[in-house]
């Protein structure tokens, strides 16, 4: 079997509720839908969503890179030969969820090949995740208000709560007013995409000692290298490194360079194949590690629970599964469900992922 296509679709769809945070805001879903074809019929899919302000890629990027150049270099190989794939997509530097979605297309050809699940293929060790739901930039009310509603409604019990703006006090009145309204059995941990100085990180903490938080996620720049270790030597309790620790080789500069003692695992950006070595290397290093949400829309969720669920180390978290609830409509033929705080794995071959095609006519931005 032979990849003989592969098809980068852009498509936009609108945001009910923007998700706003300190590196940006996103309104809109302008995702691009990767297909990879084969001569024997078969077809694998995932989603690549740009973040410009993260990894400096744009639709048009993604697009660019993977018809110009990924597509040529690996039409005529076969799903099996993932190493030869990624030596050839790293010859070009970054372009990390345009080559992530290449390699997730691939085991998905790969399950529908062997009839089998691409979360069993990766371990299968259970068939669901606990979901986390990212709550972004508003009025201390308006947070609390939302994650009210998503914990009555779907369940949830865990919160990644954006924090990073100027002044930090907006962010440290919200955490408290969401201790106080959600109870103390809720889970709750911030994340700063990097919008704090390692003195204003420090203080928050501080001032959030008895909110009982989870973790602590990019609160400063990676960049401040003395003033990261300082503040992670302090902070009370593990320091996620996400966009400052993408590749396994990252992984162990971060951890052993004291800058982070916990890492978050997006698919989105590593695929499966990566993403595997950065756990590998996580569990190695013995830290712990949360399956993060580059704001995906329901195909994106999905690759990130089969993975999530697949291993003991990855499942142990709740997963931040749930932002696609913001968006207005999606591309999938069977919507996901969020039950009982809890998503399932897909059922079927491959990723069991099916576009409705009239949702892909109305949505796709290159017709």
């Amino acid at each position: 079997m032979k990849i003989v296509r592969v098809e980068a679709i852009p498509f936009a769809i609108p945001y009910a509720k923007p998700l706003k945070f300190a590196s940006g805001e996103v309104h809109t879903a302008d995702h691009v839908l990767v297909r990879v074809h084969t001569d024997e019929g078969l077809v694998g899919t995932a989603e690549a969503p740009p973040r410009p302000f993260t990894y400096g890629e744009t639709q048009e990027s993604i697009i660019a890179v993977i018809d110009k150049l990924f597509a040529p270099q690996i039409v005529g190989l076969t799903p099996l030969e993932r190493e030869v794939v990624h030596a050839r997509l790293d010859r070009t530097v970054g372009n990390p969820t345009a080559k992530a979605a290449i390699d997730m297309a691939l085991w998905d050809i790969l399950g529908q090949a062997a009839g089998m699940p691409v979360s069993g293929l990766l371990g299968g060790c259970t068939d669901r995740m606990r979901v986390s739901h990212m709550i972004g930039f508003a009025p201390a009310r308006e947070m609390v208000a939302e994650a009210e509603r998503v914990r009555d409604r779907y369940g949830i019990t865990t919160f990644k709560v954006k924090v990073g703006r100027q002044p930090y006090t907006d962010d440290v009145t919200a955490c408290l007013a969401l201790r106080e309204n959600l109870g103390p059995d809720v889970e709750l941990y911030i994340d700063g995409n990097r919008g704090w100085s390692a003195a204003e990180s420090a203080r928050a903490l501080r001032e959030l000692a008895d909110v009982g938080l989870l973790f602590a996620e990019e609160l400063c720049p990676a960049d401040d290298v003395l003033g990261r270790r300082w503040l992670v030597e302090r902070c009370p309790v593990p320091f996620i490194a996400d966009e400052s620790a993408i590749r396994a080789a990252e992984v162990t500069r971060e951890i052993l360079g004291g800058s982070a003692t916990a890492i978050s695992v997006k698919t989105a950006r590593t695929g499966f194949t990566a993403s595997q070595r950065v756990l590998h290397e996580c569990e190695g290093l013995g830290v712990p590690v949360v399956m993060g949400n580059q704001i995906d829309g329901q195909i994106g969720t999905v690759c990130t629970v089969a993975f999530g669920a697949a291993h003991r180390s990855a499942s142990r978290y709740a997963g931040e599964l749930s932002n696609f609830l913001d968006m207005t409509d999606d591309l999938l033929t069977e919507p996901l469900t969020i039950e009982a705080g809890t998503l399932r794995v897909r059922e079927g071959a491959g990723l069991a992922i099916h576009v409705d095609p009239e949702k892909l006519a109305r949505y796709r931005q290159d017709i």
